[in-house]
């Protein structure tokens, strides 16, 4: 009985989370909309395309590797260096 209460719990907790996280992401793109449009009009280069297409490669290969079961670093989310990976 006990389990089944700490399930419920549980899945409430990481609705919740989830919740929040997708509400606050939600208010991130509306507030950064303005910002992305005048950044994309000014970039002549391509280097913002090039970018994002770098990112989400490495993105993509780091899920790749988590589902191997490697670990990039002990401290995870929290590590202050974890905005630099793409350069190594």
């Amino acid at each position: 009985m006990q389990t089944l209460a700490v399930d419920i719990a549980s899945t409430f907790i990481d609705d919740a989370t989830a919740l929040v996280a997708g509400i606050g992401r939600a208010v991130l793109r509306f507030a950064m909309a303005p910002i992305d449009r005048i950044a994309n009009a000014c970039d002549i280069a391509g280097v913002l395309t090039e970018r994002r297409a770098t990112f989400r490669m490495w993105r993509a290969n780091r899920a790749r590797a988590r589902d191997e079961g490697r670990r990039f670093s002990r401290l995870g989310r929290f590590s202050p260096f974890r905005r630099l990976a793409h350069l190594t």
